[in-house]
């Protein structure tokens, strides 16, 4: 099994930032706000990128009142887009150093470091007192952790009665062993994927009711399937995505997702849940 610390090395390799920096330079944009759609390829890191993500908040009732915890914020875009959209102050922790430096620096570009912040932080262990927070908020984060009731009752401990649960995951679709390296894992010993129907058992344990739960599945492969065909008429990669965290691998990564979904090995949910 690999530890927080291998997670944290999979998504955070150094010198991020400087690649950062010296991608926005070469387009030009070393200086001056940053707009959240010119950063989406880079910082929307789950399949279907911001369209998932408004998808997700419409499903909530978010207003400028609200305190979200974005729990595996990673670059910090979908914290970003809630507190630009909603006006509501979002905290995002990450096991990763290099993403929280990443997202700290793009919230300052953005505009939006009044509304967001980062902190390098466990899920399992959150830094915050109990009924803290409205809103929990994750995307593609539990495929990566092993004690899954942990996660879910420490989500419960920060959140206050009554406060939403928004979860859009890669969960299991059969027992058929996963193509690998696939975006969260390079192999086995770091997937712990449960079907959509464990999770939903496993989160109303922890006290959670169900709000809804959607198979995203097929929406996600017609998004594989457009980018594919978009990257095919590219003449070069663009300056900013995810290739600048995952480096040069994270093609085959995400190719083998995508076949993972097509198989029948692994699908897609987006759900909310509510703190009883």
């Amino acid at each position: 099994m690999v530890d927080a610390a291998g997670i944290a090395q999979h998504y955070g390799p150094e010198g991020l930032l400087d690649r950062l920096t010296a991608a926005l330079s070469t387009m030009g944009r070393d200086a001056g706000p940053l707009r959240m759609e010119e950063l989406a390829p880079l910082d929307q890191f789950h399949s279907r990128g911001l369209a998932a993500t408004v998808e997700l908040a419409r499903a909530l009732s978010l207003d400028s009142s609200m305190r979200v915890l974005d729990i595996g914020s990673g670059l910090g875009g979908p914290s970003r887009y809630l507190a630009a959209t909603y006006g509501c102050t979002v905290h995002g922790v990450d096991l990763s150093l290099p993403f929280v430096e990443a997202a700290t620096f793009l919230a300052e570009r953005t505009g939006l470091s009044g509304l967001v912040s980062y902190r390098r932080a466990d899920a399992l262990h959150l830094p915050f007192d109990a009924g803290e927070f409205d809103v929990a908020w994750t995307q593609h984060v539990a495929m990566n952790i092993a004690d899954r009731v942990a996660l879910y009752r420490e989500t419960s401990r920060v959140l206050r009665a009554g406060g939403r649960f928004a979860i859009f995951d890669v969960v299991a679709a059969s027992d058929t062993p996963l193509h690998f390296p696939v975006p969260w894992a390079r192999g086995p010993e770091a997937s712990f994927l449960v079907t959509a129907d464990r999770m939903r058992a496993l989160l109303v344990e922890q006290g959670f009711r169900p709000v809804s739960q959607i198979d995203t599945t097929q929406a996600a492969l017609t998004w594989f399937s457009e980018r594919e065909k978009a990257r095919a008429q590219q003449t070069t990669p663009p300056a900013l995505g995810l290739h600048l965290a995952m480096g040069p691998g994270f093609a085959e990564m995400t190719a083998n997702l995508a076949r993972n979904l097509r198989e029948g090995r692994a699908a897609l949910v987006q759900a909310i849940y509510e703190k009883s």
